[in-house]
Formats: structure tokens, sequence, C-alpha cells
């Protein structure tokens, strides 16, 4: 059994190893509040000779942002990065090849991951990071706003006809209330929330036309266009949907365990969480696999270095959850009680949500892949093509990338 580092454990093993005294390391992520970042804090504070620096980059411009430094040789020692977005640096070699480092490693033990995480780091047999958390999407909603439209709060919806009915229901356009928020942003997180809709028909990412595919593409439709979610979920991230529950303009809102902890502070209600409607009863149930991996550039001349903060960022996967609302990646790892109680019994519902989550990919070529989809959405939401019509087009462009 591999052994759980403590932070003065660790400071004496680095500090009784063979690396290199007064290094400074580089980290790229999307939150500078995130555990990478309070973890890379910890790091840097222990005796043993390792500096990093953390540096946060806007989500949707990572990607562009990372590819644009690698070309030009000033990328990061260390990236945390989107797991769908993992493959495409692996498989191009500006990440660097961790399996000697993870065979010999007291702390990190690649067997240890649920298997949908460990797909995404790994590459051609190799292994190139490792996950950060795991997370996935479920329905919240408004108790107060259910009991006040005369629905049962203790039911919420199950399948998409009592999704759209309760939206119907809840939609107060007098007092400013949508039935429903989710994210249709021409982005990744556009893509992210729509996968597990196309999955409950029977589709993935690499058949996004098959049959009944259209319905979930004209579910989306059905609620925009008859007013049951607002306009700008055309434009609006998943950060800017569930603030709009927040702040009680949405009775329900689709998102992830990452809010739970601006939801028990800044919503002003009675909340819970469910899992995502299926098609109809008894249907097959999806959900979207999310979080970021760390990753080493292949060009860092530190591997050592960087390595270890990897090795510490795993001894401390039991923190992620009461810390962080973030679903450790390893099953060994419980999620500890956070002393909300609603939290904690939303970390049920993300459980078992979580185990119908699926991979985005992996593939290198995958955000050509989610462009495809995200167009196909975009383009039937904004009236522009018929859903079927959409998908097909987005299919043609898929195969294409896959064939």
């Amino acid at each position: 059994m591999k052994r759980t580092f403590t932070a003065l454990a660790f400071s004496a093993l680095l500090t009784s190893t063979a690396i290199a005294q007064d290094v400074t390391l580089t980290l790229w992520t999307e939150s500078a509040t995130g555990a990478e970042a309070t973890f890379a804090g910890e790091f840097s504070e222990m005796d043993n000779g390792i500096t990093i620096e953390v540096r946060e980059i806007r989500f949707d411009d990572i990607v562009t942002e990372t590819l644009r430094a690698f070309a030009t040789r000033t990328n990061p020692d260390i990236i945390s990065i989107d797991n769908p977005d993992h493959a495409a640096f692996a498989a191009r070699g500006a990440f660097l090849d961790l399996t000697d480092l993870a065979a010999g490693s007291d702390q990190i033990d690649m067997d240890n991951y649920f298997p949908g995480p460990r797909s995404s780091f790994t590459w051609d047999g190799g292994v190139y990071g490792i996950p950060r958390a795991s997370n996935t999407i479920a329905l919240y909603y408004n108790k107060d706003l259910f009991e006040a439209a005369g629905l049962d709060p203790d039911s919420p919806p199950t399948t998409w006809d009592e999704l759209y009915e309760a939206a119907s229901a809840l939609t107060d356009p007098d007092n400013d209330v949508y039935g429903i928020a989710f994210s249709a942003k021409a982005s990744e997180e556009g893509t992210f929330q729509f996968l597990p809709w196309l999955q409950m028909t029977g589709g993935s990412f690499e058949q996004v036309n098959g049959d009944g595919a259209a319905d979930a593409l004209a579910f989306w439709k059905t609620l925009l266009d008859e007013g049951l979610t607002s306009p700008d979920t055309l434009t609006r991230g998943q950060w800017d949907s569930t603030g709009t529950f927040n702040g009680g303009n949405a009775a329900m809102v689709i998102s992830g365990p990452w809010e739970l902890n601006r939801m028990a502070s800044d919503a002003q209600f009675e909340w819970g969480v469910t899992l995502l409607p299926v098609r109809e009863e008894g249907g097959p149930r999806a959900s979207a696999l999310g979080d970021f991996n760390l990753a080493i550039f292949d060009n860092t001349e530190h591997p050592d270095e960087a390595f270890a903060f990897l090795e510490y960022f795993d001894s401390q996967m039991d923190r992620l959850w009461p810390e962080f609302t973030r679903m450790p990646p390893r099953p060994d790892v419980s999620l500890a009680p956070t002393g909300d109680a609603r939290i904690d019994e939303a970390a049920g519902v993300f459980t078992e949500q979580l185990q119908y989550a699926a991979n985005r990919g992996p593939h290198p070529e995958w955000p050509r892949i989610s462009r495809a989809i995200q167009d196909a959405i975009q383009s039937s939401l904004t009236g522009q093509k018929e859903p079927q019509e959409a998908l097909d087009d987005a299919q043609a462009v898929i195969d294409g990338i896959l064939n």
C-alpha cells in the first residue's frame, strides 16, 4: 500500500533525497484559489529548496495560451489542464512521460485512480500526468420555489418530461424567474453539459447523429424557445448559470460539485441536488466526467522537483472534498464530512452520478471534435438548422477527424 504523507513527513523526505536546491518552478492553472494553487503554496513553504510560482489563466484561454507558450518554449514547468485537452498535448510530445517516475514512486499508484480519470492522462501506453480531481454534473433545485409553485420539493423531476413540466410550472416572467439554467455556450462548457443528454439517447462523441440523438438537442431548443431558460444560455458559462440560480432567478440549474461552497454561502433559500433526469423512466443514465489533470512539460529543467510536487498533491487528496468540494479521483479516498448537512447530502448524489460519467475522448483532436458539437448546438438553438441537420453536419466533421 502506498503511504500518505503529512506535510512534515513529506518535507523530511524531500530534504533527504537528491534533488536540486533553490529551484523555482512555474505552475499555470485556471484557479489561483484551487487545490493545486493552495498545495503549491504549502509545498513552497516546506524546507525543500523548491518554490512554485502560480499563474492564473482564464478557463477559456488556458489551451490557446499554453499552445502559444509551448511553441515559443515559454511554457510553465507544470500545467493544470482540462482532462479532455490532455491527449492533444501528450500526443504531440509536449508533456513529460512519467511512466518510470510513477513506477518508482512510494506515493503515486496509477492503479489507484478511477478508470475514467486514468484514461484521460495516459496515451500510447505512457503516463503523462495525474488527475487533479473528478467531477460531474447533476440537477440543483430551489425547494422554496417548488413549494410556491405547488410542486413537491421532495420529488424533483426524474425524466425529461417531468423536467419540462417542472420548468414550465416554475417559470415566472413577472418575477424574472426562469424554470431552469444551464450552459449552451460555444465552448468546452457547452459540450460538457450537452453530452450527457446525447448519451441518454445512446449517442457518444463518436456518434452524435444516431437514432434519437436529435431529440436531445430538440429538448434543449424547446426549453429555450418557450422561455423556460434565459436567452443568454447561449453565451454564459456554468459559473454564471449557477449564479442565476443562487440569485433566485432560476428554479433549477445543471451544475457540478465545485459550486457547493458558493451555493451554501450565497443561496438564500432551501436547495437540493438530484440525479440528471433520464430520457424516460427506466432509461439509461449518463453524465459528463470533468475536472483537470496535472502534467509536467517535457522541456522542464527540473523534472524530479516537478514530480515531487505531483507526489505531494496526490498525498493530500483526502482534503479535496472537505476543503474544495472536489471529488477525489481515487476510490480509496472517502468524502469526509464538511460540517454542512446540505453539502454532505449532495456528496452522495454526486458520488452516484459519477458512476454514469463518461470521458470526453480521450483523443488528440478533441478540441476539433468538441467544436463540431458546439457548432451543432449553436446552429440549432439559434434556429439556423434543424437539430438533425445540425448533428448530421457535426457527424461529417467528426468522421473526417476519426477516420
